[in-house]
């Protein structure tokens, strides 16, 4: 009887301790780890090495993987502005001329001034992580879903003309290419693919994308959330030249650098210079201003996810096209984070389509350290049964099984007819 009480209070002990961990708050997460706080710049979560990076749920008996359509953000990448290394990297060089920094700040000089030297000439590059995350994306889809690169099976790949884009794809492409030879692999990087892989939005999208209020929105939180006297005193010892410094700038900056450092094989790191409070409140700021302009927000007319219609509507069409021809193939698209939120708004996938009105709740439920990673990725994988039987497709968040805002036939399996007819239909009545 003892041991059954006491096998009973670990059992109720483990649900209380795993309810706990899903309430955590985005504070405690990144407390926990400050590396979330970069949110957009946060490296991908999946490890180089990992032969499968979370549980596939098989498919019903008798399915098999015969086509692969994805969309993904190219890989870990230097800062696309070469003034967020040299505004901060002015600034603390002069204040190191006149005498007044302090010790603490003496080190970020060297940090930043040795990021700044990296970074110059390779201002939006992918770096050797990036190319690995994509390496390590490829390699996993192959083993998971081997039925769809096998033989001479077709896989076309198309990126925007970016270099850090072209060379995202490439690193997936070789590597399937290393793993099956006889593959038949395309690649195009062409002016003609932009308007599907950074689909243009209606005049109407772009006006509302372009108020007034969101930015007074984001300015207004800022001046609430951001507080730099204390990162200001930590490194200058002279309040007075401390007030000619545009400390606000120089805060989110020098986060900026710190939170692009783990994009890079390097032991050099900047987010000890901020309190996990700070690195929380610039994670918010950054949160709120990438759901605004791109998800499913009431203050812009919950229309912003449609920026990404034209891609879901060539998801659509290739697949169509694709399970017609009946061969194994893939597509495979390689763009930009502003392309990848707002489609996976418009999929509706897990809750990331949810509309959010209040920013200061914001972050209770929508999170994008989660979800807006380097490398991150949609893959819709669609299985037939040669024996007949509805076309199933299964959607991975990357490279987790996904909700969509259909019933499924069975776990993360949805009846593809009855996907596309939603789809379809979600976007005729926007005009597409």
């Amino acid at each position: 009887m003892k041991r059954t009480l006491s096998a009973l209070a670990i059992a109720l002990v483990s649900l209380l301790t795993a309810g706990t961990a899903r309430a955590q708050t985005a504070l405690q997460e990144i407390e926990a780890d400050r590396l979330l706080s970069a949110h957009n710049y946060r490296a991908y979560p999946v490890p180089d090495t990992a032969l499968s990076a979370y549980p596939l749920t098989p498919a019903p008996e008798g399915y098999e993987p015969v086509y692969i359509s994805t969309f993904a953000r190219h890989g870990s990448r230097y800062l696309t502005d070469m003034d967020d290394y040299l505004m901060p990297l002015h600034a603390l060089r002069r204040a190191d001329s006149l005498g007044v920094l302090t010790p603490l700040g003496r080190q970020a000089l060297t940090v930043v001034d040795s990021m700044a030297r990296m970074a110059r000439g390779r201002i939006g590059e992918l770096t050797p992580r990036g190319a690995r995350q994509h390496r390590g994306i490829a390699g996993r889809m192959y083993r998971n879903f081997p039925q769809v690169f096998s033989g001479d099976a077709h896989v076309h790949a198309r990126s925007t003309q970016v270099p850090r884009v072209m060379l995202s794809m490439t690193a997936q492409c070789l590597r399937l290419q290393a793993l099956n030879p006889s593959l038949a692999i395309t690649n195009s990087a062409s002016e003609r693919d932009l308007a599907v892989l950074t689909p243009p939005s209606t005049p109407r999208v772009d006006s509302i994308g372009r108020l007034p209020l969101l930015a007074d929105v984001q300015r207004r939180f800022q001046a609430r959330h951001l507080r730099p006297a204390r990162l200001m005193g930590s490194l200058f010892t002279d309040p007075a030249y401390a007030a000619t410094v545009d400390s606000i700038r120089l805060m989110r900056k020098l986060f900026s650098v710190a939170a692009i450092m783990q994009s890079h094989d390097t032991d050099l790191e900047l987010l000890s210079l901020f309190t996990p409070r700070e690195c929380y409140e610039l994670w918010r700021c950054n949160n709120l201003a990438w759901y605004l302009p791109y998800c499913n927000s009431p203050l812009t007319d919950n229309l912003m996810p449609f920026r990404a219609a034209r891609l879901l509507l060539d998801l659509l069409d290739c697949a169509s096209q694709a399970l017609s021809d009946g061969e194994p193939a893939a597509h495979l698209r390689f763009g930009h984070d502003g392309n990848f939120l707002p489609l996976a708004a418009l999929l509706e996938l897990d809750d990331w389509g949810r509309p959010h009105a209040d920013p200061e709740t914001l972050d209770a439920d929508w999170r994008g350290y989660r979800l807006l990673t380097m490398a991150c990725n949609i893959q819709l994988v669609f299985y037939r049964n040669p024996r007949g039987g509805d076309t199933l497709l299964k959607v991975l968040l990357n490279e987790r099984e996904a909700r969509l805002p259909l019933p499924a036939v069975t776990g993360p399996y949805y009846r593809w007819t009855d996907v596309e007819a939603y789809y379809r239909a979600k976007l005729a009545d926007t005009g597409y």
